[in-house]
C-alpha cells in the first residue's frame, strides 16, 4: 500500500513538473500594449468572457465611460455588452473609481481574474483602462485576456500631436477619426493650427496671389473664411465636446502675428509692407482691433466657440531685425495671453522669446510654451522664467509631408530608442521635470499644391503616433523596437477606424467578383497601400467623368472629365493616366498603388508609373515635390456602360515568393 503511494506521489509530482516546464501552469508574461504598462503581475491562465458578460459601473459616473467602452467592444468584435450599475459577477467586467495617489490623475490599476475590475482615482484612468483591454481583447481570437494585476500610469501629463489645417484643409470627418486613433493610444491632446498661407515663391513672388486660409466660420469678418474648406462654428464646438468625452482636449490655435497673410488678405491694411504681407503690421493700431475682435467671436458667451480650458495664440517666426520691432512683439504677445486669460482660458504660445530678446515684459506665469527651436526659445531660459514647456523639437517630431526637409516619415527607431520628452533638442531636462509638461509632434503642410492627401498625411502621422504614445506616456520603454515596429503593425487604429484601408493582415487576394455592375456597392469602402486591383475590360464608348469606382475620399474613372482618360481625383487633384481604350476593345487592366505611387498595366505592360514629379518655380530656381498617389476607392461602381469582369484585390504590389519546398 504504501509503495502504490510513493508510487503516485512520484507520479504526481512529475506530472506537476513537467506541466511547470511546458507552461501549462506558468505566470503570464507582460502582455503588449501601446503605450507600454508600468507595472504588472502575472498569474496563471487567461479570463474568458463569459458569452452574457456585462461592464458594471461601480459609480453612477461611470457610466458614460461603460457605454462608451461597450459601444467599441460590439464595433470591434461584434458582441454586445449590457452595462449596469451595482455588484459584479464572475465573467464581468468591473469599474470604479478608488483613490490611489501614485496612480495621479490618469493612472489606473487592473486586476483580471474570474472578473476584471478596473480601478482609478478618476474617470480619465478608467477610460484609459478601458483602451488597454480592448487592445489585449483583439490580440486574441476568443478576447480573453491574461490573467494578472496592472498599475499604469503617464510620466507626462500631456501627450500630443499638432496637424497644420491651414495650409491644407483637413476634413471634420478625419479629424473625428484622428481624435479616435489618439485616444486609443493615450494621446491626450490635439492642437489644431487653423490660419497659415503658402510660401510666395511658388505665386510668382506675389503676396497677393499666396495661398493663404483662416478655417472657421467667421460673423465678425464677412468672408475672412477658407472657400475650399472650413468649419462652422456648431461643428467645432461638437467636436470639441465628442474629443472632450474620449478624454483628448482639443487646443485650437490662431497664429499670430506671423503666418497671418489670410488676415492681411481681408484687411490689407494691417499687413507690414516692410516684413511681409504675412506678417501683421504691429505699428498699426487697426492690427489690434482686427485681433481683438477674432479672438472675441470664439472667446466670449456662455458656450464660446472655443470651449476647451487652453487656446493657443501663436507667436512664432516674426521678425527680429530692428529693436522696435522686437519690443512691438514682445508686446502684441503680453496682450493675447492676458486677453486669452481674460476670458477663462490658458494661453498657449510658440517659443520666440530667444530669437526676441528684449526689455518688454512678457507673462510667464502659467502660460504653456511649444519649445520648437532653441534658437527661437532657448528651453533652460524659458523655464527659467516660468514657462511651461511643450517637447516639440523640429529636428526630431515635423513631419512636412514630400518637402525634403525635416521628416517625410518621422525616424521612430530612433525616437522609441533615444527620445523622451525630456530632450528639447540639444537641451536635455531631468525625466519628469515639472517645467515639462509632455510631449507632441507635429504634421505641418508647407508646400500648398504638393498633391499630398488626407490619407498621405495620415499613412505618415500613424507610425508616429503609436511611437510618441510609447514615448510619452512611458519614456524608459523595455521592448526592444524590432519587437514593437512588428506589434504595433497588429493592432487597430482605433474602434471602428481604418484610415489606412487596411483590408486583412496577411499578403493575398482579399476580394474578388466574376463581374462588377454599373451602381453596385462592394463591401469594401477603398484598399490602401500596398494594393493591386486587377479586372478585365471589354471597353464601350464612355461619357467624360465615367467613373469606375468611387469612395468618401476619392474616384477613379474610366474616361476623366477633361480628356476622358483613365485617371483619378481625390483631396481636389486629378490625375490622368496618358491612356484611353478603343471601343469594343478588350483588355486586362492592373492598377498598383504605394505610398510614393500609381501605376497603370494593361495586359501586364506598364503603361504610366506617376511617382513624386518635380515642379519648378521661377526658373528652375525653386521646386516643389507633388506626389500623385491613391488609396484606391471600391466603395460603389459608377454608371459606366463597359463590361467589367474577373476583378480581383490584392493587398500587396508585388505576389509575396513562393516558400522552398
Amino acid at each position: 500500500m504504501m509503495n502504490t503511494f510513493f508510487s503516485f506521489a512520484r507520479a504526481l509530482c512529475l506530472v506537476l513538473f513537467l506541466s511547470v516546464q511546458l507552461g501549462l501552469y506558468a505566470r503570464n508574461e507582460k502582455p503588449f500594449v501601446i503605450p507600454e504598462l508600468k507595472e504588472w503581475k502575472g498569474a496563471e491562465g487567461r479570463f474568458l468572457p463569459a458569452a452574457d458578460m456585462r461592464v458594471v459601473c461601480g459609480q453612477p459616473s461611470l457610466r458614460a465611460v461603460a457605454e462608451a467602452f461597450a459601444a467599441d467592444y460590439e464595433q470591434m468584435f461584434g458582441t454586445a455588452l449590457r452595462v449596469d450599475e451595482g455588484k459584479p459577477r464572475p465573467g464581468d467586467i468591473f469599474l470604479t473609481l478608488k483613490g490611489d495617489k501614485k496612480l495621479g490623475d490618469e493612472g489606473y490599476a487592473v486586476r483580471i481574474d474570474r472578473s476584471v475590475t478596473v480601478s482609478a482615482p478618476r474617470e480619465a484612468g478608467v477610460y484609459w483602462a478601458t483602451r488597454t483591454l480592448l487592445q489585449l481583447s483583439e490580440q486574441d481570437s476568443l478576447r480573453s485576456l491574461p490573467r494578472g494585476q496592472i498599475r499604469d500610469y503617464p510620466d507626462y501629463a500631456l501627450r500630443g500631436f499638432m496637424m497644420d489645417c491651414g495650409r491644407k484643409f483637413i476634413p471634420m470627418p478625419y479629424l473625428r477619426d484622428l481624435v479616435k486613433v489618439m485616444a486609443y493610444y493615450k494621446m491626450n491632446t490635439l492642437q489644431i493650427h487653423l490660419n497659415d498661407n503658402g510660401f510666395k515663391q511658388f505665386y510668382g513672388h506675389d503676396w497677393g496671389r499666396t495661398y493663404a486660409a483662416f478655417r472657421l466660420e467667421c460673423d465678425t469678418y464677412p468672408g475672412l473664411t477658407a472657400r475650399d474648406g472650413y468649419y462652422t462654428k456648431r461643428e467645432f464646438i461638437d467636436f470639441q465636446k465628442e474629443a472632450a468625452s474620449q478624454f483628448v482636449e482639443i487646443i485650437p490655435e490662431i497664429d499670430a502675428p506671423a503666418h497671418t497673410l489670410a488676415f492681411s488678405h481681408y484687411k490689407p491694411e494691417i499687413g507690414s509692407r516692410e516684413y511681409g504681407m504675412d506678417h501683421l503690421d504691429l505699428f498699426n493700431p487697426e492690427t489690434y482691433t482686427f485681433m481683438d475682435a477674432l479672438f472675441k467671436e470664439y472667446l466670449e458667451g456662455d458656450e464660446p466657440v472655443f470651449c476647451g480650458p487652453r487656446v493657443h495664440i501663436g507667436t512664432d517666426e516674426y521678425s527680429n531685425k530692428k529693436k522696435d520691432v522686437v519690443e512691438k512683439f514682445r508686446a502684441f504677445t503680453d496682450r493675447y495671453i492676458r486677453l486669452v486669460e481674460s476670458y477663462g482660458k490658458q494661453a498657449c504660445v510658440w517659443g520666440a522669446l530667444t530669437h526676441a530678446a528684449g526689455d518688454t515684459p512678457v507673462k510667464a506665469e502659467n502660460v504653456i510654451m511649444s519649445a520648437w527651436y532653441n534658437g527661437y526659445a532657448d528651453p533652460k531660459a524659458m523655464a527659467e522664467q516660468g514657462y511651461k514647456l511643450i517637447s516639440i523639437p523640429d529636428g526630431l517630431v515635423y513631419i512636412v509631408p514630400a518637402a525634403g526637409y525635416y521628416h517625410d516619415y518621422l525616424n521612430t527607431e530612433y525616437l522609441y530608442n533615444n527620445w523622451t520628452p525630456a530632450q528639447v533638442a540639444k537641451a536635455v531636462f531631468e525625466e519628469k521635470d515639472p517645467a515639462i509638461l509632455g510631449g507632441m509632434f507635429a504634421v505641418w503642410n508647407d508646400h500648398v499644391g504638393n498633391g499630398i492627401s488626407v490619407k498621405d498625411i495620415h499613412h505618415r502621422l500613424f507610425p508616429a503616433l503609436q511611437t510618441l504614445s510609447a514615448k510619452t506616456w512611458g519614456a524608459q520603454v523595455t521592448v526592444p523596437y524590432a519587437d514593437f515596429d512588428r506589434l504595433r503593425r497588429s493592432l487597430s487604429e482605433a474602434p471602428g477606424v481604418n484610415q489606412l484601408a487596411r483590408i486583412g493582415r496577411g499578403p493575398a487576394l482579399v476580394y474578388q467578383a466574376a463581374e462588377v455592375r454599373s451602381g453596385e456597392s462592394l463591401p469594401y469602402p477603398e484598399i490602401g497601400y500596398d494594393y493591386t486591383v486587377s479586372f478585365d475590360l471589354e471597353a464601350a464608348p464612355e461619357a467624360p467623368g465615367t467613373e469606375l469606382f468611387r469612395s468618401d475620399n476619392a474616384v477613379f474613372y474610366l474616361a476623366d472629365p477633361v480628356g476622358g482618360m483613365f485617371g483619378f481625383a481625390r483631396d481636389g487633384y486629378l490625375n490622368t493616366f496618358n491612356y484611353r481604350p478603343y471601343p469594343g476593345e478588350k483588355m486586362n487592366v492592373q492598377v498598383k498603388g504605394d505610398n510614393r505611387s500609381t501605376s497603370l498595366f494593361v495586359d501586364g505592360r506598364l503603361v504610366e508609373k506617376m511617382d513624386i514629379r518635380k515642379r519648378y518655380f521661377n526658373a528652375g530656381k525653386d521646386s516643389m515635390n507633388y506626389v500623385r498617389t491613391l488609396v484606391f476607392p471600391l466603395q460603389k461602381a459608377g454608371a459606366f456602360k463597359s463590361r467589367i469582369s474577373n476583378l480581383k484585390v490584392y493587398n500587396y504590389t508585388e505576389a509575396p515568393q513562393a516558400s522552398a519546398q
